[in-house]
């Protein structure tokens, strides 16, 4: 006698009870805390050295701040000083800033001074990187070795999730996009074992909330750049929008196809105190073609360029977005230690003032997110992040419906391809 078949209800993961969660509350803040000082430390640091070597220095020599040739004194110099650091601190400030990407290594302490000094100094150099990848290495790193010796009741996988996310948070003064990054990397886990996600989300967040409020009683970030408000976008925004993402999306890829061969090259002079000045001598050169503001990180230059957009002609915005792509390229490549998301922003930015300029009846706002939008997802091919990061910059609401709807060319043209990010073998991560 065969027997009817029952149908088998489909399995739910349960969701974690809240006594479970609660324990985590004060290490996610402690973490959180912590992580967002040691950025504002680093950043606080570069800035006063930032002003030594680019205000008092030349001031007192009777030497213009941003002439070519200080610009190439202090990029070659840079290089020499950074690459001294390479050389002989222990674990050589950490690995090659080109296989890294935000997921970052946990790191030995011993590591950590040579890694931070080396930040510090590209940052107050002039080099086109920012500060998220080696200050969330050195967080991470942190966490994982102190929250192992104080509290080791806590699972040792949990502590680099706190420190990434806590620094996310502080990085962009919230923690809507530490949240949007964990979500995207616990989809691609595709594992039960995570829970729901919330669950999955609740210590991070904690973290990244703790970041991201810290820095801003500290610190006071702001993304906003004040572009002309934009109010309902219509047909001609989209056709524009969609148009300016897949020219970021283009320009992005360019550089991320040529970044082996330029990382190779480097590479083949094979010592810290060659690859680096070297690069230091690249990066002068293409200042002095595109000018000061293709300097530094470039947070502080998108926002001169935003509260000006039509101070510059559609040629001088498109070699500004040029130049500081090729230089985030070779100081990408040479060795210096930075993250590539800030500077792509300012390409991203200029680029999209250029399609103002060349058109004018493209609303700043509109060509500014929507090229943002396209550099990065070429440039770090995270979605969620790209995403956040070219809505935050346009205090608009009605920027978000078209930002979601044009970054679906932009995705098509990026998908598959190769990240700017290499293995250990020099090979680009696909």
């Amino acid at each position: 006698m065969v027997q009817d078949s029952v149908p088998q209800a489909p399995s739910v993961t349960p969701a974690t009870p809240a006594r479970t969660l609660l324990p985590s509350i004060v290490p996610a803040l402690v973490v959180g805390v912590v992580c967002s000082l040691v950025l504002v430390g680093v950043e606080v640091s570069a800035r006063q050295l930032q002003a030594l070597l680019w205000e008092i220095v030349p001031d007192a020599l009777g030497i213009g701040r941003y002439s070519v040739v200080w610009m190439f004194v202090v990029l070659v110099a840079t290089g020499v000083a950074v690459g001294l650091v390479v050389w002989k601190a222990p674990g050589h400030a950490g690995p090659d800033p080109a296989t890294v990407g935000l997921d970052a290594p946990v790191l030995p302490p011993v590591v950590l001074p040579g890694l931070v000094l080396a930040t510090g100094l590209m940052l107050a150099g002039g080099p086109s990187l920012g500060p998220e990848n080696p200050v969330i290495t050195v967080n991470v790193a942190l966490a994982v070795w102190l929250g192992g010796r104080f509290v080791p009741r806590v699972p040792g996988r949990m502590w680099p999730a706190l420190a990434e996310a806590a620094t996310m948070g502080a990085l962009f003064g919230t923690p809507v996009a530490a949240a949007l990054v964990i979500s995207e990397a616990l989809a691609g886990q595709r594992q039960k074992a995570q829970g729901l996600l919330w669950d999955s989300l609740f210590p991070p967040l904690t973290a990244a909330a703790a970041g991201s409020l810290t820095v801003s009683l500290v610190d006071h970030p702001s993304f906003d750049l004040d572009l002309p408000p934009f109010g309902h976008p219509g047909l001609g925004d989209l056709l524009a929008a969609c148009v300016v993402a897949s020219a970021g999306a283009v320009l992005g890829m360019a550089a991320v196809y040529a970044f082996p061969f330029v990382h190779g090259a480097f590479g083949r002079l094979r010592h810290p105190m060659l690859m680096l000045p070297a690069g230091g001598a690249v990066l002068g050169a293409l200042a002095a073609l595109g000018g000061h503001l293709t300097l530094f990180k470039g947070l502080d230059e998108i926002t001169t360029l935003a509260h000006d957009p039509d101070g510059w002609t559609a040629g001088e915005f498109a070699v500004m977005a040029v130049v500081k792509l090729a230089a985030l390229l070779v100081a990408a490549s040479c060795g210096f230690r930075g993250g590539r998301i800030f500077p792509a922003v300012f390409v991203g930015t200029a680029l999209g003032l250029c399609a103002h300029a060349l058109v004018p009846e493209v609303p700043p706002a509109v060509g500014v997110s929507s090229a943002v939008l396209g550099v990065l997802l070429a440039v770090t091919r995270q979605g969620w992040v790209s995403l956040f990061v070219a809505a935050v910059l346009v205090s608009s609401p009605g920027i978000l419906a078209l930002l979601c709807m044009v970054s679906l060319p932009a995705w098509l043209l990026v998908t598959g391809r190769p990240q700017m990010q290499l293995r250990e073998d020099g090979t680009p991560v696909r």
